[in-house]
């Protein structure tokens, strides 16, 4: 590494997001730890990114823009880190924050770890400034075991580029989300492991509307699906705890539903729909006599 190559590269991906980008890229600025550069990411957004992202650059030469069609997140991050020169990659997401501090405690886990390929820390989750605070996030573990059921590690992670060559990079065919999950069970898998900065390092911007929000309402199940199928080999290897696992998520959504089936507001909601079955039912026997 030359004294012009930065040792991390920061991955900006941008789409519809360009009100939230300058509070993200003042964060990346206001790093302590100055070996970096930054890709900014345009996903053929149809908003301002494009503005926001030249002013940045014009402000400091570590910042740099790309702009391409829309693919989806994965893509974007795969463009922006096919072109980075840095021997790390950080993901940021344009609506998110780093502690000033994020580079300078997770790149020295690198320094006194050899062992570990990706450092991830504790998170704070937010609504609309970071002061407002609805979790923190402290993820558990460090290799691919403690990764099957749950995603420990959110996707600003910093892990070794290396990594992100041998697997091919993040699957661009998830676009529901997720895919930050799959790239750490396809890396770990191999005998990666990681290691958590025990710090509120980062934080998560927690929307009312998002791609994330609508997976996990509408398509996590599926997703999951995916995933499993893909990495069936591990979940195989795990098959006693797996079946363990969805056992219990089985047992504990029959039990929410006995719960909601016993509750005063749906026992008042049948009473009050009574009348309108019963009147259906009234319908369907005059209909069928005619």
């Amino acid at each position: 590494m030359t004294d012009s190559q930065p040792k991390i590269s920061i991955i900006v991906p941008c789409y519809k997001q360009a009100h939230y980008l300058d509070t993200s890229l003042k964060s990346v600025l206001d790093q302590s730890y100055d070996s970096w550069e930054c890709v900014i990411v345009n996903d053929g957004s149809p908003d301002h990114t494009e503005a926001v992202a030249h002013k940045w650059s014009e402000k400091d030469a570590r910042f740099n823009y790309l702009k391409k069609e829309n693919g989806g997140l994965s893509s974007a991050r795969n463009a922006g880190i096919a072109v980075a020169k840095g021997v790390f990659i950080l993901p940021l997401d344009a609506d998110d924050v780093l502690h000033p501090n994020y580079l300078k405690e997770t790149i020295s886990v690198f320094d006194t770890n050899k062992k570990v390929a990706i450092v991830g820390c504790y998170s704070i989750f937010f609504k609309e400034n970071i002061d407002n605070v609805v979790m923190i996030h402290k993820p558990k573990g460090n290799n691919c075991r403690n990764l099957l059921y749950v995603n420990q590690l959110v996707a600003t992670s910093l892990y070794k580029k290396q990594l992100w060559e041998e697997v091919g990079g993040y699957d661009e065919s998830m676009k529901d989300g997720f895919e930050d999950w799959d790239f750490w069970l396809s890396v770990t898998k191999r005998g990666n492991e990681y290691a958590i900065v025990p710090e509120p390092l980062f934080y998560y911007r927690k929307a009312s509307q998002s791609m994330l929000v609508d997976t996990i309402k509408t398509k996590a199940e599926k997703v999951k699906e995916y995933l499993i199928h893909k990495h069936r080999e591990i979940y195989i290897e795990d098959f006693d705890n797996c079946v363990r696992v969805f056992t219990h998520h089985l047992v504990t959504s029959r039990r929410k539903e006995q719960r909601l089936q016993q509750s005063l507001e749906y026992k008042i909601g049948k009473l009050i729909l009574k009348p309108f079955k019963l009147l259906g039912l009234f319908k369907t026997k005059t209909t069928s006599t005619q």
